[in-house]
């Protein structure tokens, strides 16, 4: 407890601060990546005239309310309160827009990833560059506000994602980490920058519309994991902690994406590995070898940390649904006068889904909170469905919905594995689906049909990842690879539970998967016919 107390007021520790879908979460470790506190910030997005979105107020107050509250742990385990760290780091769902003019003021509501309101501008880009362009993608959002002719384009100085966005107010610097920047733009992983010849397609795309600005004038810098992307500013290390106790002058590393935390998390960043990350979006990410064959509109193309291709199976879909019926069943136990905590809900409900059928008993879920655009739906409409004579039970219900929060990651992950023959060593699990262990582990398994390893640090997920990074770019030595950094220091003597495949469990997932995807017409249906 000594040495803590002394590695925390000697500033040898790193921080992470990770702006979740539904949770904004921070992980304070030490010299050796292991966590000494966390603190969190429950928060929801809102839909307020057809954007998903959450304000520049609820944005600023989780920022603070999260510290606050890691700080607070902090001061409660050791008897002190942090006043500086190493390095610190944000990270942030990826993708979405948020334009800013000059002044830093934001021009437009920030349009997060769940967006679906930009498939004009994802098919024409998809078209001129010969590379897929997702709908969330934040270039998708730029250029679809091009075709609607927006009145805040104008006035843009900088067209950023959430992480980057709150990196700048901290730092006062336009850059942001290259995972972060591939799901802002192409990435070129020989220059580790944006494509440049994207680049001059896109300006000569729009050379017509007269704005004054072009692309590179309004984008972050793109830097690498390791490069100190600026130090906490006095305005920053303020907006920080309410308390004023923060030095200013911290090194900051680059601010990444959920998706990039998450390989940090898993030691997923070399080429052969993966991982699959479950949580309010579920996404797997397979680092490539080699160029896939073709275009799909199903599969995005990102970067590791470092800038290593990765192929990436992104379902905005994940948990949402799943966690709503589990909430029901939690009123329910309150009501029959027996109620009890989430974990112990949670546990309960997935142990029980073990003794379902393979194939869950002929019942079918679709968990779409907003469109998916592995199955081509730019809205959606969470549904549960089953034939008449379909074996309903508690267990085949639950069972349904863990394997729906999979349902469409896995869709793109057999384009990868099946038609692409990807070679993989190793899939690993991590987010809040894999807390209740050998469940969704087991049920991941079946799925892409190979061994999937959990570490014990699955529940910390991208924030814990991203506290990493900043430990990277604090303790790296000259030279050193951040795949060697994460396999010598951080991964080499962590537990972690694997679970191999089951026979019966593959072929009941399999035709889980053709049921599921055999109907999507039923969803497409509810999206024309279901309205407010």
């Amino acid at each position: 407890m000594l040495d803590v107390k002394e590695a925390i007021q000697a500033g040898k520790t790193a921080l992470g601060i990770e702006f979740g879908s539904t949770n904004i979460k921070g992980v304070l470790v030490d010299e050796k990546g292991s966590v000494l506190a966390t603190g969190s910030f429950g928060w929801e997005n809102s839909l307020i005239d057809g954007i998903w979105t959450y304000s520049r107020e609820e944005i600023l107050e989780g920022l603070r309310t999260c510290y606050g509250n890691l700080c607070r742990s902090v001061e409660e385990k050791y008897g002190i309160w942090p006043t500086t760290f190493g390095a610190l780091g944000i990270s942030a769902m990826m993708h979405g827009y948020i334009a800013l003019d000059k002044d830093g003021n934001m021009l437009a509501p920030f349009q997060t990833w769940r967006n679906s309101n930009t498939q004009q501008a994802a098919d024409a880009l998809t078209q001129q560059f010969r590379f897929n362009i997702p709908l969330r993608w934040t270039i998708a959002h730029l250029y679809q506000c091009m075709l609607d002719h927006e009145e805040h384009l104008k006035d843009v100085a900088f067209v950023t994602t959430l992480d980057s966005y709150v990196h700048y107010l901290l730092t006062g610097e336009k850059v942001t980490g290259i995972g972060d920047a591939s799901g802002i733009f192409p990435i070129d992983s020989e220059t580790k920058d944006y494509d440049q010849g994207m680049v001059d397609c896109f300006d000569q795309l729009i050379a017509k519309d007269g704005y004054s600005w072009r692309l590179r004038d309004v984008l972050p810098k793109v830097l690498a994991a390791g490069q100190e992307a600026g130090k906490l500013t006095e305005e920053g290390a303020k907006l920080l902690d309410e308390s004023g106790r923060l030095a200013c002058g911290i090194p900051m590393a680059p601010p990444e994406g959920d998706a990039g935390t998450g390989m940090v998390a898993t030691n997923s960043v070399a080429p052969r590995t993966g991982n699959v990350s479950a949580g309010t979006s579920t996404f797997a990410m397979l680092v490539c070898e080699k160029p896939l064959s073709k275009v799909y509109r199903e599969i995005d193309m990102v970067t590791t940390p470092t800038g290593y291709p990765v192929a990436m199976s992104h379902a905005n879909n994940g948990t949402s649904d799943l966690n709503a019926w589990v909430k029901l069943f939690g009123e329910f136990a309150e009501l029959a006068g027996f109620p009890m905590d989430a974990g112990k809900l949670y546990s309960l409900l997935y142990k029980n889904s073990l003794n379902g059928d393979p194939d869950c008993g002929g019942l079918l879920s679709y968990g779409y909170y907003s469109g998916e655009g592995i199955t081509h739906l730019n809205e959606g409409r969470p549904m549960f469905v089953r034939q008449p004579d379909s074996n309903f039970t508690l267990a085949n219900f639950m069972r349904a919905h863990l394997y729906s929060s999979l349902g469409a990651v896995k869709l793109g992950l057999d384009i990868l594995l099946k038609d692409e023959h990807m070679a993989v060593d190793r899939i690993m699990g991590h987010g809040g689906l894999f807390k209740t262990k050998g469940v969704a582990q087991r049920y991941l398994a079946a799925a892409v049909h190979a061994p999937v390893s959990v570490l014990e640090t699955a529940g910390e997920g991208g924030p814990w990842g991203m506290a990493i990074l900043a430990l990277y770019l604090m303790e790296k030595e000259d030279g050193e690879t951040l795949e060697h950094f994460l396999g010598q220091k951080i991964f080499a003597d962590m537990e972690s539970e694997t679970v191999e495949p089951d026979a019966k469990d593959i072929e009941g997932f399999e035709t889980f998967t053709a049921r599921y995807s055999d109907n999507i017409a039923i969803m497409r249906t509810a999206v024309e016919t279901l309205k407010a």
